[in-house]
């Protein structure tokens, strides 16, 4: 009996634990479900405020975008007008010389004057009634890949048809002449063209043929000026041209020292001296003595100028990057003060292999023979008046 009375009451006893244990473990788990629920309310209201911060980031960034454009936009146009400036000053510092430090006769300082300054000052006689301008870059005609990096090709700039001459790399003495442009497109290599060997080397890109002359430049000492006659194998006339102290003319082209080119008004001379380092010059020339008639320092900056060219008596430079890009003409000058490069166009050249060698106007033609790594291009050009801009 006693047994049994222990027996009931360890069950008693057993049971109470089990149902203590029962209500521990039922607050625990309500508890536990009420700190999820305000994890969740707080997981919500966070999830809630980032979003709300995101979307005032985002606006923020987007105002920050905007007005990063509209500030590289104001920077860039006081930095086009801060360079034309500079161009200006530096132009009018190369014209105003500084004052003699000792006295000098008057008389002697107007006649030194007038001979340096006569053939930069005086008034172009315009030698034709041209008064184009390039509008734009109608196409670009690929002919073939026929040298190496850096060369020259042109027709006689006289003629609409005739031979095609291959002047390849920036220090040699035999040009390859061809037939026609057919023969240079169907030619295994140089193999239908015809050598011509010149007495000297030529040195750089800066060559042209005119009247069935070549003009090149020969460099040892001094830049020379060279004229040989085609026809009877002969050098006709050479003169040295009369300027101190060249640096290349174009910053992303250094073998060229000068740059020969033809328009419709004839012969011009595209140069750089120490002492206008920073700017291009131009210089008239006489075809047949090699005479100079008139010189001008113009504001077109050498520097990342890869080539150049003269059409009736503006010249156009071109610009790129060191890393090749898409060329532009950046700089005009024309000599008889029609067209300034507020008025000129920016013109673009389609998108190519490398960068300008060498860029020849033909003015027969009106087209532009550009040498491009090696390949050989035709530009055809659009024109319009000169007044029209």
């Amino acid at each position: 009996m006693r047994g049994l009375v222990v027996l009931v009451t360890l069950v008693c006893f057993a049971s109470a634990q089990h149902q203590a244990l029962i209500d521990y473990l039922e607050r625990r788990l309500l508890a536990i479900e009420d700190r999820i629920s305000l994890w969740h309310e707080q997981t919500t209201r966070y999830a809630s405020e980032l979003r709300e911060l995101k979307q005032q980031m985002v606006s923020q960034l987007e105002n920050l975008d905007k007005e990063k454009e509209t500030l590289r936009m104001n920077v860039d146009s006081v930095g086009t007008r801060v360079d034309r400036v500079e161009r200006e000053l530096d132009y009018l510092e190369t014209q105003n010389g500084a004052q003699p430090c000792v006295d000098v006769d008057d008389r002697l300082i107007e006649q030194q004057v007038t001979q340096v300054k006569d053939k930069q000052k005086a008034k172009y006689s315009k030698l034709s009634d041209c008064r184009d301008m390039i509008s734009s870059i109608k196409a670009m005609k690929i002919i073939k890949r026929a040298g190496g990096p850096k060369g020259m090709w042109t027709k006689d700039t006289s003629r609409t048809t005739g031979n095609v001459y291959i002047f390849n790399g920036t220090d040699e003495d035999t040009i390859h002449e061809f037939a026609s442009l057919q023969d240079l497109s169907r030619s295994l290599g140089m193999s239908l063209s015809k050598e011509l060997k010149l007495p000297s080397a030529w040195k750089g890109t800066g060559h042209v043929v005119y009247n069935n002359h070549v003009y090149y430049i020969s460099q040892v000492e001094e830049v020379m000026v060279v004229k040989y006659d085609m026809k009877n194998n002969v050098v006709v006339d050479s003169a040295v041209f009369p300027v101190q102290d060249y640096v290349p003319v174009f910053g992303l082209t250094p073998e060229t020292m000068m740059d020969l080119a033809v328009d419709e008004e004839g012969l011009w001379a595209i140069y750089a001296t120490r002492q206008n380092e920073r700017h291009i010059s131009l210089a008239k020339m006489d075809a047949s003595s090699l005479d100079i008639e008139q010189m001008w320092d113009t504001n077109c900056p050498k520097e990342n100028a890869e080539a150049a060219f003269v059409i009736c008596g503006t010249l156009y430079v071109l610009y790129n990057t060191k890393q090749p890009g898409r060329s532009r003409i950046q700089c005009v000058f024309d000599v008889n003060d029609m067209v300034t490069n507020e008025d000129a166009p920016l013109i673009y050249f389609p998108k190519r292999y490398g960068a300008h060698s060498s860029l020849k106007y033909n003015p027969q033609e009106r087209l532009l023979y550009a040498w491009d790594d090696g390949y050989q291009i035709l530009y055809k050009l659009v024109m319009k008046k000169k007044l029209e801009v």
